[in-house]
């Protein structure tokens, strides 16, 4: 006799996805990311809104630059909670990619770690909202063996 599929508990699931409303809102400031022609100074924005009645979480990046408003950075991500495994996920597109992670959620559930990697290439992302109440990334590269180093970080302020 064939096993019945698993059925969500999608009660769960929303209250776990519930931990992330600390990010619902539309968000500006700046940003910096490292190209090979050097630092480039953004324009930042972050909106990030429930789905699907809180089961999935959207959030929407878009980096302008400075200089002259050209759009630099384009990043969406889905995030959802896995209530069999008890994990976090995102699927996060940029530049006509995708990729998926995990996502941990930390210090009292005001800070996001994840990572990607890609062969030799791995990242190393966190979010945290600061003592300000401002949403800052740190996003750090590492290529083979050479040591970590930055190539993105923001900060964007809840718009009122």
């Amino acid at each position: 006799m064939a096993q019945q599929p698993r059925v969500p508990d999608t009660e769960s699931q929303r209250a776990a996805m519930k931990k992330l409303a600390f990010l619902v809102g539309k968000w500006s400031g700046e940003a910096r990311v490292l190209r090979p022609s050097g630092e480039m100074e953004l324009v930042q924005t972050e909106e990030a809104a429930y789905k699907l009645d809180g089961l999935l979480l959207t959030i929407e990046g878009i980096g302008r630059n400075k200089a002259d408003g050209k759009l630099i950075l384009q990043a969406l991500g889905i995030v959802s909670y896995d209530d069999e495994a008890g994990a976090y996920h995102m699927r996060a597109f940029n530049d006509g990619r995708w990729l998926e992670t995990e996502l941990k959620l930390a210090d009292n559930d005001k800070r996001i770690a994840w990572g990607f990697a890609l062969g030799e290439i791995r990242t190393a992302s966190v979010l945290r909202i600061d003592e300000k109440g401002d949403w800052t990334e740190l996003h750090e590269i590492t290529l083979g063996s050479q040591p970590p180093r930055k190539f993105m970080e923001l900060r964007v302020s809840r718009q009122r």
